[in-house]
């Protein structure tokens, strides 16, 4: 007969989000952007009495602004941290190059930090830097905070920002392509878009739907209302 303590525990797997960054943050910030700025450029527009076409192309050219805007900043922004980490790591390869027994001592340093005992700490150090291939990556992740096989791409970046800046500008002005000549079916696409996103986002980070939902809309309207607010003053002004 099988006892309780013959019995193997059951094996636990737990499935962790991707809480680095990856393509979540890029996205949601290309997305919000594009349907947070074109419908608040949209609803001051029309609050300074522009017409259906004006209000179109209007939207039209904000779109293409701030997508072009959007991938030329993460470009630049994501070539500059790829160059400054291959910089570094060159920096690495020369020092290890030049002064290995430092560079031994250091990274033994490094797991000694992380509780190895100091014997074990100098053992699991000088394997790793017996082969010059790895002992570079070893210091990059370790003393930089860096993993070489897996640099940022700025193409990818700008890429994925174009078009989500573009699907998020989109949206308020679907009303307008489809021939409406108020400003409310675009006010009902972008609450519900705004409603829609905040809600995948907030699922995403383990918050409640409700909540994501209700501050994207919240946020969004208020960007909305304060751009509608001073496109009335200017054209009462300019009429």
């Amino acid at each position: 007969m099988t006892s309780q303590a013959d019995v193997a525990p059951p094996e636990l797997h737990q499935h962790h989000r991707d809480v680095t960054g990856g393509s979540l943050r890029p996205a949601t910030f290309g997305v919000m952007d594009g349907l947070v700025s074109n419908f608040a450029l949209v609803a001051g527009v029309v609050g300074g009495g522009a017409s259906g076409t004006t209000v179109l192309i209007t939207g039209l050219a904000g779109l293409v602004a701030g997508a072009c805007s959007m991938a030329t900043g993460e470009f630049a922004s994501v070539s500059s941290q790829t160059e400054l980490m291959q910089a570094e790591i060159a920096v690495e390869k020369n020092e290890l190059a030049a002064h290995p027994e430092d560079e031994l001592r250091e990274l033994t340093a490094v797991y000694e930090a992380k509780g190895l005992r100091p014997e074990l700490a100098a053992e699991v150090a000088r394997e790793l830097s017996a082969d010059p291939e790895v002992a570079w990556r070893v210091h990059a992740r370790e003393e930089l905070g860096v993993d070489p096989d897996d640099l940022p791409s700025p193409w990818v970046a700008a890429g994925s920002s174009f078009l989500a800046f573009t699907v998020g500008a989109l949206i308020p002005l679907l009303p307008f392509l489809l021939g409406a000549s108020s400003i409310l079916p675009t006010l009902l696409a972008s609450a519900v878009a705004l409603l829609v996103t905040g809600a995948i986002i907030a699922k995403l980070t383990a918050k409640p739907m409700w909540f994501g939902g209700g501050r994207q809309l919240l946020l969004g309207g208020l960007s909305a209302a304060v751009t509608y607010g001073i496109g009335l003053l200017v054209g009462a002004g300019v009429g």
